[in-house]
């Protein structure tokens, strides 16, 4: 089993090492949907990442629109509250099926990835944990929204905003590289 280094986190990682991208490299990205292998599930599982990727580019861009006094603030907080509950639920179930279904599913199929399944793991836990993070800075902002502290407020949801994205970004893509591979590889019945 790997023995997961600080460069592994989900907060440090640049990529996922080259080891475990043989099948990303033997079947690379832009090759997928053409692939016979590449169903139904695998696009809407793809479609999902692009869905949770939007959600924080509107929240990130809003966000920035707010602070410069460029976005309505009632519109603003609204679609925050909105999009930023819809984000994080959504993600949690998405993390919940891959951990409960899809993974134990794909983790045998490939005995070179198992340590990769493992980061995708220790990703989820860590996101769990930056999920309730966000969950409460953007209640923070919610709370603070017409009063006093509502400018601090929404600075912290910013910053918070873009190391969430960068966390959410890493993980969705090394997910992808590993999974996707490993689905058009060997066609599991999920």
């Amino acid at each position: 089993m790997l023995g997961m280094t600080d460069a592994l986190d989900l907060e440090h990682r640049l990529a996922l090492p080259d080891r475990l991208r043989v099948l990303l490299d033997a079947l690379p990205r832009d090759g997928w949907e053409s692939h016979p292998n590449f169903d139904n599930l695998v696009r809407f599982w793809l479609q999902r990442h692009m869905m949770f990727r939007d959600l924080m580019e509107r929240l990130r861009s809003g966000s920035e629109a707010f602070l410069d006094g460029r976005a309505d603030p009632a519109r603003h907080a609204r679609e925050t509250g909105r999009y930023a509950g819809f984000l994080l639920n959504e993600l949690h179930g998405h993390h919940h099926v891959e951990d409960a279904h899809y993974f134990p599913a794909l983790i045998g199929l490939d005995p070179r990835l198992e340590d990769g399944f493992a980061i995708l793991d220790r990703d989820h836990q860590a996101l769990d944990g930056h999920i309730h993070a966000l969950a409460e800075t953007t209640s923070a902002f919610l709370s603070a929204f017409g009063g006093a502290e509502e400018r601090a407020a929404a600075g912290k949801l910013h910053q918070a905003l873009g190391r969430f994205e960068g966390f959410l970004d890493r993980h969705l893509t090394d997910e992808e590289e590993l999974v996707v591979p490993v689905i058009l590889r060997h066609a599991p019945r999920l």
